[in-house]
């Protein structure tokens, strides 16, 4: 994946503050941070988004998300951080090889999720879980 920013820096012909890596995955300061300290958790394998992540690869990526989540707790003293992945354009993703944001969290930081929350009506709760327990094991 010559084109693909992630894979030129996995491969060491773009550079990047790498905080971490293991045989999954490699982590690195985000160059666009919400905070100092934004991290992006990147597998080594090129896949568009966590639907293509190989399940073998859940293992490594998670323990890299783990480590540096626990080293941004301690080294900028964090009471909470955010983890999140954006898949597809309409979910905010701009770089097409599947990453998770590990987001430091600051009292009073004036970063908000707004949400419009849905309430189910009668029966509609157990007709979508019907409707995607289905998909489960297909």
């Amino acid at each position: 994946m010559v084109e693909c920013t992630f894979c030129k820096i996995i491969a060491r012909h773009s550079s990047a503050e790498i905080l971490y890596e293991n045989d999954d995955a490699i982590c690195i300061l985000d160059i666009n941070p919400i905070h100092y300290g934004h991290t992006l958790v990147i597998p080594k394998l090129h896949c568009r988004d966590f639907l293509s992540l190989p399940a073998a690869s859940f293992p490594g990526v998670l323990e890299a998300v783990h480590t540096v989540a626990h080293a941004l707790t301690k080294s900028l003293h964090l009471d909470g951080f955010n983890i999140f992945s954006n898949n597809g354009r309409i979910a905010g993703q701009s770089v097409f090889h599947f990453h998770f944001h590990v987001t430091p969290r600051y009292k009073n930081d004036n970063i908000q999720f707004v949400l419009e929350l849905k309430k189910y009506t009668n029966g509609e709760m157990a007709e979508f879980a019907e409707k995607i327990r289905r998909h489960i094991h297909s």
